[in-house]
């Protein structure tokens, strides 16, 4: 049987005065950090975003499963994949974490009690660094953004139900909130992917598309809405662990194979990618515990 993988790409909320609190001292009420147990064989495994939080439904609570150092850094601080510089162990290690946020408390001030919660309790300690790195530039492409707006801008991020990931009739993941879903099928030539996004910003598209290039993505279209759009193109699968299932087949679910992600951003989102380089704020880790302190 041709094995699929689904990657769900983690939606990040980029964002400072709690009652009662300092800047430099803001906090979680209360803060449980586990480390993630174990998967069943053959379980899918989701890598999503923190759930609740300022602007949501639950804006008391935060709720992470599967959530990497790596990940809680670049939300902490605001900076893509490409920005940290650390030991590989704090992409792959997961936690699950619940932390309770102070009433009135902002995004912005979320982010100080995550920079917070890493110096606490997996003792993290890191330097700021400004490097010129190879980035890549996303405007508006020669015809104009083929991007279609979403239907409810106020959606919140998706939460996948138990079991097999449902599909439509059209073989594409059915999310039930915003985000984005990378569905990569083996072929007897490598791989073909598609991304399937549902109300992202410009800056989450740019997240996104970094994570796919592995360079930062500066965001310069202009374009402020959310938008839902399908993107099909072939992956750089080098250097990427995959699940021993995986492996090309004949055949594949992708309706129309991509290209390099570059050209099918163009020709299917009508956004351009040009590389350059940047001046960019760099974290580097100098320490960090795998085993957190305890609850």
């Amino acid at each position: 049987m041709r094995q699929t993988l689904w990657i769900a790409a983690t939606v990040f909320f980029l964002s400072l005065s709690a009652v009662g609190q300092t800047p430099d001292h803001l906090t979680f009420e209360v803060a449980s950090v586990k480390r993630t147990p174990p998967p069943e064989p053959g379980a899918r495994v989701f890598y999503g975003p923190p759930r609740g939080g300022p602007g949501t439904a639950d804006p008391a609570q935060i709720t992470w499963t599967n959530a990497a150092l790596r990940n809680i850094l670049m939300t902490a601080y605001d900076v893509q994949t490409n920005q940290v510089t650390a030991p590989d162990w704090l992409g792959t290690e997961r936690y699950d974490i619940i932390a309770k946020v102070p009433t009135g408390a902002t995004k912005a001030q979320v982010n100080v009690m995550w920079q917070n919660l890493l110096k606490e309790r997996f003792g993290v300690v890191l330097h700021h660094e400004s490097k010129e790195l190879p980035v890549a530039e996303l405007t508006v492409a020669k015809g104009g953004s083929k991007l279609k707006e979403t239907g409810d801008p106020n959606i919140e991020p998706f939460t996948p139900n138990a079991g097999p990931l449902k599909v439509d009739t059209n073989g594409l993941p059915q999310m039930n909130g915003s985000g984005a879903i990378v569905s990569i099928f083996p072929t007897a030539n490598g791989a073909n992917a598609r991304m399937v996004a549902k109300a992202l910003s410009l800056p989450d598209i740019a997240s996104r598309l970094a994570a796919t290039l592995r360079r930062p993505v500066i965001d310069k279209t202009g374009l402020t809405g959310k938008y839902d759009f399908i993107l099909e193109f072939t992956p750089d699968l080098s250097g990427i662990p995959l699940p021993p299932a995986f492996s090309p087949q004949d055949g594949n679910g992708a309706s129309d194979p991509g290209s390099d992600i570059v050209s099918a951003v163009e020709k299917q989102l009508g956004l351009k990618l040009t590389s350059t380089k940047g001046n960019l704020d760099v974290i580097v880790v100098d320490r960090a515990e795998k085993i957190p302190t305890e609850n």
